[in-house]
């Protein structure tokens, strides 16, 4: 077989191998409670729905789209962001639409790399963060994130200990993998290092909606001066459960835009266009069915959340996201998170994504993904309960 320089680049996905042996027991008859994967398992909302069938059913809608996006669903963007951030967009400069944001990053790295271009990416952190900007021919400059690590503090030691310099950093809040959320002055503070050290800010702010107990993310675009430096991503797979219809939008500086928009006019047309027109429809209409989403995804953590700790495993409530972070036992911990994960798919018939996966600062936790209902969650807990 042929080696090909970009893929010898990419290490094993280890969350695949949990995946695989998932799929194997359930071959073998097991019932398998799976929170492995952050695939939300709630239906799109029918006006959603709705919306896609008509528009699907005109013939004008089955041609070549805009690859950045039809100009209504732009607009829809732009007013968006000012109705729920107060924040000014213009829809012809300053927002893109991609086919899910994991696509829009990838392209922007492609994008704004050279050969040997560094980047401040967090670890753990969401692979593609690290791995656009490999496939770009660029080089990762991992930066240390957790519970007891100021995180502002790692990202402006890691920029003064490289040479050349960084050209761009990647920040994701609400986190995925660990949950960890920021104040919008965490947003003044990159803003202002970005201006002085003439860095890109790239938010991924995918999980911005699913937040609980009072707390309310705030936008990456917020923070004066943020257009300035950077762009932030959104995607609507989350909390308008809209993982399979992959539309996403980027924001924000209009050179980033431009770069991004020229690179993904060679690429691609853009999405179908009644997903398009349903995705506009969603923007601008009622935030009922994101609130419903929101109030399903705590309902879940606090089930999950006080099951583990009632067997004996520590965990704390997320603020954020529809996921868990959880350390690892002390009496597993010696045996890695892809280990622990393999022994929890036999022994407990529970899937959770092993920490490695997202970098090596994740291989003491599992991220357990709340898309199983709250009846299932119980059964997981019992079965965990056991094997300890």
């Amino acid at each position: 077989m042929k080696e090909f320089y970009r893929i010898s680049r990419l290490p094993p996905y280890v969350i695949g191998i949990v995946n695989e042996l998932k799929m194997e027991a359930r071959r073998r008859g097991e019932d398998i409670i799976d929170f492995g994967m952050g695939n939300p398992d709630m239906p799109t909302p029918k006006h959603i729905v709705d919306k896609l069938c008509e528009a699907a059913r005109k013939g004008v809608n089955h041609r070549y789209s805009q690859s950045k996006g039809i100009y209504k669903l732009r607009l829809a963007i732009c007013d968006w962001y000012k109705r729920n951030y107060g924040v000014d967009l213009d829809p012809d400069t300053e927002a893109i639409a991609t086919i899910g944001s994991k696509e829009g990053l990838s392209h922007l790295a492609m994008a704004i790399t050279a050969p040997g271009d560094s980047v401040l990416v967090p670890t753990p952190t969401y692979p593609i963060h690290t791995y656009a900007f490999i496939l770009a021919n660029g080089d990762v400059t991992q930066v240390p994130m957790g519970k007891d690590i100021d995180f502002f503090e790692a990202l402006s030691s890691a920029f003064k200990n490289n040479w050349p310099r960084p050209k761009a950093m990647v920040i994701n809040f609400p986190h995925n993998p660990t949950t960890e959320v920021v104040e919008i002055d965490f947003f003044y503070k990159v803003v202002e290092f970005a201006r002085e050290h003439d860095l890109i800010v790239i938010h991924d702010f995918a999980y911005g909606d699913l937040v609980f107990d009072g707390y309310q993310a705030p936008s990456f675009l917020q923070a004066p001066g943020a257009k300035d430096v950077g762009v932030e991503f959104f995607t609507m797979s989350k909390s308008y459960s809209m993982p399979g219809w992959r539309v996403g939008f980027a924001v924000g500086n209009r050179d980033i835009i431009h770069a991004l928009a020229r690179l993904k006019s060679y690429n691609d047309y853009g999405m179908f266009q009644p997903i398009q027109i349903a995705a506009t429809v969603a923007l601008n209409g009622p935030r009922d069915c994101v609130e419903e989403a929101r109030e399903i995804y705590r309902k879940r953590r606090d089930v999950f959340c006080e099951g583990l700790n009632r067997i004996g495993w520590k965990v704390e409530p997320p603020k954020a996201t529809m996921m868990v972070w959880a350390e690892i036992p002390d009496q597993f911990k010696a045996m890695g998170s892809l280990e622990f994960s393999k022994l929890l798919l036999e022994k407990a018939k529970v899937a959770a994504a092993p920490g490695i996966g997202f970098g090596e600062g994740g291989d003491h936790h599992l991220r357990f993904s709340l898309v199983e209902n709250e009846h299932r969650i119980r059964q997981a807990i019992r079965g965990i309960r056991e094997l300890f």
